[in-house]
């Protein structure tokens, strides 16, 4: 069992900036955020491996950063240039060891099997 502790977000006019933490309570082969609007499916923001292999979603590429601190047990998603579009809850999520047939960038939801308590981001225009 992992557990992942988020922290960060909040609110911020367009344009700005936010960065997201998740601590796992343990070592993770694929860390991934999530976000989910009101009223709207939860998408796959960005994914990342335990040997740095990243994906970002096309709407936010340029944009999001996602990164981790395999001593820490720690993801990180650096968020600039904010657009009001960005806000939703976001949520960190884990999936210890590979499987082969599922890919870890692909940010696909159901290939996850830990989940963070989720964190607002809320942008304004």
């Amino acid at each position: 069992q992992v557990q992942l502790v988020q922290s960060g977000g909040g609110s911020v006019q367009a344009g700005g900036s936010l960065r997201l933490s998740c601590v796992a309570s343990g070592r993770t082969y694929c860390m991934g955020w999530f976000r989910q609007p009101p009223g709207a499916e939860r998408e796959g923001v960005a994914a990342i491996t335990d040997d740095f292999s990243t994906n970002v979603t096309d709407s936010v590429k340029g944009r999001f950063t996602v990164s981790r601190d395999n001593a820490k047990n720690t993801l990180y998603l650096q968020m600039n240039s904010l657009k009001p579009e960005d806000s939703a809850m976001y949520y960190c999520a884990a999936r210890p060891f590979a499987v082969i047939g599922q890919s870890c960038l692909a940010a696909v939801a159901s290939a996850f099997n830990y989940w963070g308590q989720g964190t607002q981001v809320t942008v304004s225009s």
